[in-house]
């Protein structure tokens, strides 16, 4: 047997040798060059610029395939990266290039990864816990309504599954390949730094203008134009697909700034924190999106409730004074006026109208106790069906869209596993004991929470990247605890075996 693993050795070092080592010395690879260099030129000479982006898409394109699928670190960096940057690399290329699928097959690839990696570990303890059950009960109701037959169209529900419910999977994809502080700190790196060049990107455009590719998408269809101009200024939306998404992102990783702030680490990272919270929320005004502006006092009073302290509840006294006075205070700046309108919904004419709308679609809601049908409103149900009813309605609410096309009973479970997640979360945060992974929890906390508050005004967890970074955060509530449990498991056995030791002595 030892022979054999010899032999199988050398035989792996002298392939190694000759093809790596030795590079060019060997016969083989100048004439896999030369053939190689051939068919490239032929296939360029043939079809052009075409022929010559599908070699690159093969040379460049096979090794990260290999990469998302043999190594998942990579392959949820290269998610985050894709996910920020899909709607910005849209807008330079022409309409018929399906940019919207190289997501989907990056999540692929990462579920593809997950699996062939259970099926030599076969580890599904971790996922033994009331939040997977219920993402598994909510990924199964969005299957389900497959075969609603008040759907006008199966072809709405593939293409609206895609980003409601595949994206749920990364939950699972999550959960199983983060396995260490170290990667949940390198994941909160990259999300600041992809959020710091989404806010610059909004100062630029609001304080340098478009660029010329920004300009042309932005008016190249006059409806885009005509939600966008508002009171005689453009709300701005960065590298993101719509001002809502931007804000959004910007509130929440303003709310992973002010956690992080809190954790014990150096005063220079603490400052520069705080300037990168403060930039957010500044840029953040650029959107003109009212919504936004109440995520933050709604997240600062779970905070206070979560870490109450001294220290907090002067801050979120302060913060709450400061938030007041510049409510009530007279100005003629048009973003300060718009930010003041968000606390006065009644006398805002498009939150009448979203009232009323709701009340005219309360009557189909309750008729229908499973929905119209995932996909039979908004882009799908006006592609699919142009002539339903469901297919005018503006839903708005990320509540309303659930309750019209899941109906009163996808609403309930909705709801139901929003509670769990929190719930669940909030005990997690004061049972963990370590406390990188406390502070960890309720910068996770709040992020959710955010986005669920948020979610009643806007559609916030429907669009790139924002349901990528939900389910991230929902996932690493449960890897805290996971990995506080491991180190509390080996403290203890740590212990036991001092104690055996000190008897014997």
């Amino acid at each position: 047997m030892q022979s054999d693993q010899t032999g199988s050795g050398r035989v792996k070092g002298t392939f190694r040798d000759k093809l790596i080592a030795q590079k060019f010395s060997n016969p083989i690879v100048p004439f896999f060059l030369l053939v190689f260099s051939f068919l490239s030129s032929f296939i360029i000479f043939k079809f052009g610029i075409i022929g010559a982006g599908g070699i690159l898409a093969v040379i460049i394109g096979l090794p990260i395939i290999y990469g998302i699928a043999a190594y998942p670190k990579f392959g949820i960096g290269v998610l985050f990266v894709a996910a920020f940057f899909i709607n910005y690399v849209s807008e330079f290329l022409p309409e018929a290039v399906p940019i919207g699928t190289m997501l989907d097959a990056i999540t692929y690839l990462l579920i593809l990864g997950f699996f062939i990696k259970q099926r030599t570990e076969q580890n599904w303890s971790y996922f033994k816990n009331p939040i997977t059950y219920m993402i598994l009960a909510w990924l199964g109701y969005n299957l389900i309504e497959v075969i609603n037959p008040a759907s006008p169209s199966v072809l709405a529900w593939i293409y609206t599954v895609r980003t409601v419910g595949f994206i749920m999977l990364m939950y699972f994809v999550f959960v199983f390949q983060i396995k260490s502080i170290n990667f949940i700190k390198f994941l909160f790196k990259l999300w600041l730094t992809l959020a710091t060049i989404a806010s610059i990107s909004a100062f630029q455009q609001e304080n340098f203008g478009f660029f010329p590719f920004e300009k042309n998408w932005l008016y190249a269809d006059p409806l885009r134009v005509s939600l966008l101009f508002i009171q005689g200024h453009m709300r701005k939306f960065a590298i993101f697909s719509d001002p809502v998404t931007f804000s959004y992102n910007m509130v929440i990783a303003s709310l992973l700034c002010i956690s992080l702030i809190m954790s014990n680490i150096r005063s220079y990272k603490k400052v520069i924190l705080g300037f990168m919270a403060a930039f957010f929320l500044y840029v953040m005004l650029y959107s003109g999106t009212r919504a936004a502006y109440v995520l933050i006092p709604a997240a600062l009073a779970m905070l206070a409730i979560l870490n109450y302290n001294k220290k907090i509840l002067v801050f979120s006294l302060t913060a709450g004074f400061m938030l007041a006075v510049l409510i009530v205070m007279p100005t003629s700046n048009p973003l300060i006026k718009r930010f003041q309108s968000a606390f006065k919904p009644t006398d805002d004419p498009s939150y009448n109208e979203r009232s009323m709308n709701q009340k005219r679609i309360k009557p189909y809601i309750l008729s229908h106790p499973i929905g119209g049908g995932l996909g039979s409103v908004g882009i799908w149900g006006r592609r699919f069906a142009p002539n339903s009813m469901l297919a005018k309605f503006p839903p708005d609410s990320g509540y309303v869209r659930v309750s019209v096309e899941m109906g009163w009973i996808g609403l309930i479970l909705f709801c139901t596993l929003m509670f769990v997640v929190l719930y669940n979360g909030i005990n997690f945060y004061f049972l963990v004991k370590n406390p990188v992974l406390k502070n960890y929890c309720m910068a996770m906390i709040l992020v959710i929470f955010a986005l669920n508050v948020g979610n009643f005004p806007q559609q916030a967890l429907v669009q790139y990247p924002t349901n990528i970074l939900f389910y991230l955060a929902i996932a690493i509530l449960v890897v805290c605890k996971r990995l506080d449990d491991e180190e509390q498991q080996k403290a203890a056995m740590m212990l036991q075996q001092d104690n055996i030791s000190s008897k014997l002595s």
